[in-house]
């Protein structure tokens, strides 16, 4: 039973392979509301994984916050390297 063939529309991306990768994406669901069930598939994935556990730690929650760092640093990464070569004298 465990060695069953699996639709590739329905594996997951890790699963897919490099060839069959077109197939996969020609199956998604890239409505509006399509798009914002796979991002609250997403969260709650994440939620249940690293916050809402047993015995947690603050890995969780540093991920979040590394991941907000660094998406702040790209979106203002323009307005640093502008000042980087900025001359103050």
């Amino acid at each position: 039973m465990a060695d069953r063939p699996v639709a590739i529309v329905e594996k997951r991306l890790m699963d897919v392979k490099l060839g069959e990768l077109g197939t996969w994406l020609g199956g998604r669901d890239f409505t509006p509301n399509g798009i914002i069930a796979s991002v609250r598939r997403g969260h709650d994935r994440y939620y249940n994984k690293y916050i809402n556990v047993k015995k947690g730690g603050i890995g969780g929650v540093a991920m979040l916050l590394a991941g907000y760092v660094a998406l702040s640093y790209f979106w203002e990464y323009d307005h640093l390297k502008h000042d980087r070569w900025r001359k103050y004298h």
